[in-house]
């Protein structure tokens, strides 16, 4: 325990078992987000963020008329408790605690706009500052917490290296140009600007952790990105964290198995860590009410393997009008990868080699000289869930591939002499936390995975 002369409700969660625990006095601080009564006995349910959970309070106006005050406290305000631990091993609840005292540490406004009723999520939006203190997002940002520590533990468990990489660039690592651009003038003279270049927010950090994956062998990088990229689709965002990890002396294959171990181990953890969470997206939030099943059917799962060119070969005979059309040179949409994952491969897949014209200029080129070495990996009920690629580690292959697709090499030439000295075969990945969380959670917008979402026209916060 942190703090002395008090505990947590998560504490009070740890004596339920405790057949000594009755009649134990307990002190408690929270948050109202329901109080009731019948002019005699009061009902309060009480949540302080140490889980997700709360706590029932039991206060008797009759054996203490003191405890009357208690009925005026509305949903919201803030309290501390002090009272005696209850078990209630046959009630709803496992336990509860009869209130002796009830001391008002902060009151509400009559128009707190989280009262008990259900809210959309289009307008817990508008009120980010706010909305953790609904179930809905109590649940998410733990889980969100779980989740990072979980991906950090696995890479960290399996020799991985945790390197921080700049968010401030002037480098586009994806070349798309949807970057957002670091100014201090008025105008686009960046010669005379803070750097003296073009400066930008980054949109990866792998340029920048492949040179320490050739340092230590096994490293990543996890931290905000950014694409200035004006969609308003349900899995978009201006704003958002990426993990990237780099692997030197690997392939493809090697890449592969990384990303299947890291999603399994976290799936795991967040069933274990985050069971009531889980439970409740699972019933209240998945429409179908599997999402834990279908979770718990991946990291079960062994990953399948597709060519690109196959799984093309398999929408062709699949028959199906999809609603976007396909052919050899396309990216795959949604609908399509959804359906190479659940009907073709029934459950994760990999999809490799791609063309090379739809990826990236560092990705390895195949023998064949039309593809590369690239993967996708999808899962059901969502499609990709992460992308990665063995990168090109022969110098005059990637100079080549550079000239191209018309990148300049002298902004990159730091990256480019990487295959100068010492070069050897690596490879990588990148995982979009918050659609991970998606996936894990049922919701159905990315807005509602990230504190505070950044997408275009919204930066209210």
């Amino acid at each position: 325990m942190i703090q002395s002369g008090y505990q947590l409700i998560s504490d009070l969660y740890k004596m339920k078992d405790d057949s000594g625990a009755a009649g134990k006095a307990v002190n408690i601080r929270g948050w109202i987000r329901t109080n009731r009564d019948n002019g005699h006995i009061g009902f309060i349910e009480l949540n302080d963020g140490s889980c997700f959970s709360g706590c029932q309070l039991v206060y008797d106006m009759d054996a203490n008329g003191e405890l009357k005050e208690a009925s005026k406290y509305l949903t919201g305000y803030s309290i501390e408790v002090s009272g005696t631990f209850k078990p209630t091993p046959g009630a709803k609840q496992p336990f509860e605690v009869l209130a002796q005292e009830v001391l008002l540490l902060g009151s509400c406004d009559p128009d707190f706009p989280m009262q008990k009723k259900r809210h959309t999520l289009e307008f817990m939006r508008e009120i980010p500052h706010l909305r953790t203190r609904t179930n809905t997002f109590s649940a998410l940002f733990r889980v969100r917490s779980i989740l990072c520590a979980a991906i950090h533990d696995y890479l960290q468990q399996n020799g991985f290296l945790y390197i921080t990489t700049p968010i401030i660039t002037g480098n586009d690592a994806e070349g798309a140009g949807e970057v957002f651009t670091v100014t201090t003038r008025n105008d686009a003279d960046y010669e005379n600007d803070f750097f003296g270049k073009h400066a930008c927010m980054t949109v990866s950090g792998q340029l920048h952790v492949e040179p320490f994956a050739l340092s230590y062998g096994r490293v990543y990088t996890f931290g905000p990105t950014f694409r200035a990229e004006n969609s308003n689709t349900t899995t978009h965002a201006s704003e958002f964290w990426m993990i990237e990890p780099e692997l030197a002396f690997a392939d493809l294959q090697d890449d592969m198995a990384v990303m299947e171990g890291l999603i399994k181990y976290c799936i795991k953890t967040v069933l274990e860590k985050a069971a009531p969470e889980m439970q409740f997206f699972n019933d209240l939030i998945d429409k179908e009410h599997t999402l834990i099943s279908r979770l718990q059917a991946v990291a079960d799962s062994s990953f399948k393997v597709l060519t690109y060119t196959e799984a093309v070969e398999c929408l062709r005979e699949s028959g199906v009008d999809f609603k976007y059309p396909y052919d050899w040179g396309c990216d795959l949409k949604t609908e399509h990868e959804r359906y190479i994952c659940e009907q073709v491969a029934k459950g994760p897949v990999f999809i490799t080699d791609y063309p090379k014209d739809i990826k990236a200029f560092y990705m390895r080129m195949n023998d064949d000289g039309k593809t590369v070495a690239a993967c996708d990996m999808l899962v059901p009920g969502v499609g990709e869930l992460i992308g990665g690629s063995q990168r090109e580690e022969r110098y005059d292959h990637l100079v080549k591939r550079m000239s191209e697709l018309d990148i300049p090499v002298e902004p990159l030439k730091w990256y480019v002499d990487l295959r100068r000295f010492g070069t050897v075969k690596h490879a990588g990945f990148g995982v979009g936390l918050e659609r991970f969380i998606l996936y894990l959670t049922g919701i159905g917008n990315i807005r509602d995975t990230i504190p505070y979402p950044r997408t275009p026209g919204n930066l209210t916060f």
